[in-house]
């Protein structure tokens, strides 16, 4: 019986050793990247398939830092008004018909937006995202994990009415 247990464990761990070895020799390149600091999250980008795109909260710290993207918060005006991203721009999803207008003539469809709202449990950030997409906005991402991400990590929050 025991041969036999180590037979099987000497079989799994050759079969685990192969598998290793296949995966690092396939992703060399990738690992190659990685090790030596190259792998740059991709810019915050366009829209596939007229879907918003995700971004990370360091992919939006740079691009904001950067001056290439807007933030946008989604959420009511008290919210907004209660702390935000700084510099966001206030487009809360109830009001948005309403308001579209007036933020079409402040922004410019080809301009990079990030939309947030509060966190993973919040749907108006991707609702509003698709609305403005609709509206022509063509690079539109969707920072999921919103203000309280962005707080969570320290970062600054500006208050004020929009």
């Amino acid at each position: 019986m025991i041969p036999d247990l180590r037979r099987h464990l000497l079989e799994a761990l050759v079969i685990v050793a192969l598998g290793a070895v296949i995966g690092l020799s396939v992703n060399y390149r990738l690992i190659g990247a990685l090790l030596e600091g190259r792998l740059a999250p991709p810019a915050p980008v366009p829209t596939s398939e007229g879907y918003p795109a995700p971004i990370t909260l360091g992919q939006l710290q740079e691009a904001l830092a950067a001056g290439e993207i807007v933030a946008v918060d989604a959420r009511d005006a008290e919210s907004y008004a209660e702390g935000h991203l700084p510099g966001a721009l206030s487009l809360p999803l109830k009001e948005a018909e309403a308001r579209l207008e007036a933020f079409r003539l402040r922004v410019d469809p080809a301009t990079a937006l990030a939309v947030y709202c509060n966190g993973y449990g919040c749907p108006d950030s991707f609702d509003l995202a698709m609305k403005l997409i609709a509206e022509g906005y063509g690079r539109v991402a969707v920072f999921e994990g919103g203000l309280p991400e962005w707080r969570d990590a320290g970062l600054p929050v500006d208050e004020g009415a929009p």
